[in-house]
Parts: C-alpha cells; sequence; structure tokens
C-alpha cells in the first residue's frame, strides 16, 4: 500500500472519527439540557395576578402557595416534591429621586432579557454552594418588579428550564395601578 493511500486513509479515519465526537459532545449538551421537561410534560400551569400592582406569572398548578404578606405585594409557590423548591413574585413602588437618599440606588444593570410580552428587564442566575436562583428584575418609573425562582443548588439544573419559562411569560399591566 502506498504511503498516499495509507495517508489518505488516515483522514478520513480522522474525519470519521471527528464526526462521531461532535455528535457525541452534542447529544451529551443537549442530553444535559434535556432535564425533567415542565413545558411540555403534561403540567398544568395557573396564574398567580397581583391585584395591586399589576403583574402575573405562571406556576404550575401543583404547587402550593405559602401564606401571602398582609400588604399584598406579592405571593410564594412551593414545589410538592421539595419545599426548598420555590417560586415567588412580588413589586414595589419607585421612590421618586427627589425622596429617594441611597447614593447606590442610581446604580443600573443594562436590560439582558425581554418577556415574551415585549418589556425588557434584567435576568440574573446566581449559582452558590447551597442554594442557586434566578431573578427577573422589571423596572418602570412607578414600579418595581420582581420574580425569583430558587432551589438547592444540587438540583438547579432541573428546575432551570422550569424558570426561564416563567421568566418569559412575566407580564406587568401597560399601565401599573
Amino acid at each position: 500500500m502506498s504511503t498516499a493511500t495509507k495517508s489518505s486513509r488516515k483522514g478520513k479515519t480522522y474525519a470519521i472519527a471527528s464526526r462521531i465526537g461532535k455528535a457525541i459532545a452534542l447529544s451529551l449538551i443537549l442530553c444535559g439540557c434535556n432535564a425533567p421537561s415542565f413545558i411540555n410534560s403534561g403540567v398544568t400551569w395557573k396564574t398567580y395576578t397581583n391585584s395591586r400592582y399589576g403583574f402575573e406569572f405562571l406556576y404550575p398548578s401543583t404547587w402550593t402557595s405559602l401564606p401571602p404578606p398582609e400588604n399584598n405585594d406579592g405571593i410564594a409557590f412551593v414545589s410538592p416534591q421539595n419545599t426548598r423548591v420555590e417560586i415567588r413574585g412580588w413589586a414595589g413602588n419607585q421612590l421618586p429621586d427627589a425622596i429617594n437618599t441611597d447614593k447606590n440606588a442610581k446604580k443600573t444593570i443594562n436590560p439582558n432579557f425581554k418577556t415574551n410580552q415585549g418589556v425588557s428587564g434584567v435576568l440574573e442566575v446566581e449559582v452558590g454552594s447551597q442554594e442557586s436562583l434566578m431573578t427577573l428584575t422589571l423596572t418602570t418609573p412607578q414600579v418595581k418588579y420582581y420574580w425569583q425562582g430558587r432551589s438547592p443548588a444540587s438540583e438547579f439544573s432541573n428546575y432551570y428550564r422550569v424558570f426561564y419559562y416563567i421568566a418569559q411569560e412575566y407580564r406587568i399591566s401597560p399601565s401599573p395601578p
């Protein structure tokens, strides 16, 4: 067998092995993203609506609400499988600049997320050693809105997709109360 033929076979073998390696890597990545999918797994959704601040978000119908605060600024829901897994939403009035004396209040983060409603906001993911969370913040001139999903750090990958989905579906009324 000539050197050119051997070299050609090695090149073909390398190309095939490279394609197989890429396919395996892609499969592993996709399997990692295929954590329990709440979105398409037949889970039924309910909508929490806050009448005080005019926001709403989805939550799985099997999750239980915690007692709401007396001021009706939001609510939290916990998973029936693990009460350390929760989603919560709340809001608060924005203080006028003349009243706001906090020097750090002007610190802003550029929006990096847009809800399906088209509202821009900031989505942050914090991965801790014990607990991890995803927080969405939407700011209007009158109201600051927050939504958060949290879980034990060891389970966060199982809930990331549902948290992200809920954040995408978060809605505020066009004219907050």
